[in-house]
């Protein structure tokens, strides 16, 4: 079976979207599903900057390990033809991606955009996370599941 991957996109891949990656990551591990890949970028991101100590700090807390070697990237071409779905942490994100096949704003999967935590207290990463978690596992049950069973 060929391996398929979901890109989470967010401004700066250095809070949301690495957040959502590796969180997905431990979700789809923990639940032993196979054939699936996760990555992240960022529309404005600076190449080569680490996760945001905060997203880092929450995601420990949470259990969730931090990939070895992040190094937030910019959103490319290559990137989204690689991945079955995008899903862009709002819909303004969305909609700038709105020409291209297999966008989704994550407030299809959890019922709201997630705002950014940039330059917030730990309390703010925590409820971005909790929201993200929330997504993660809406994915997996309506995308992840499905998708493999049409397979």
């Amino acid at each position: 079976m060929k391996r398929k991957k979901i890109l989470f996109v967010c401004t700066g891949n250095t809070c949301r979207s690495p957040m959502a990656e590796m969180m997905l990551r431990h979700k789809i591990k923990s639940r032993k599903i196979k054939w699936w890949d996760v990555a992240s970028c960022g529309i404005h991101a600076r190449k080569g900057d680490p996760v945001n100590p905060m997203a880092e700090r929450a995601l420990g807390e949470a259990g969730v390990a931090v990939r070895k070697g992040f190094a937030a990237r910019k959103l490319t071409q290559k990137l989204m033809d690689s991945s079955v779905l995008v899903v862009t942490m709002n819909d303004a994100d969305r909609l700038m991606l709105e020409d291209c096949a297999h966008v989704e704003c994550i407030s299809s999967f959890c019922g709201r955009d997630v705002p950014d935590p940039y330059g917030c207290g730990i309390e703010v990463y925590r409820l971005t996370l909790e929201i993200i978690s929330i997504a993660c596992d809406n994915i997996i049950e309506k995308f992840i599941l499905n998708y493999t069973s049409e397979e």
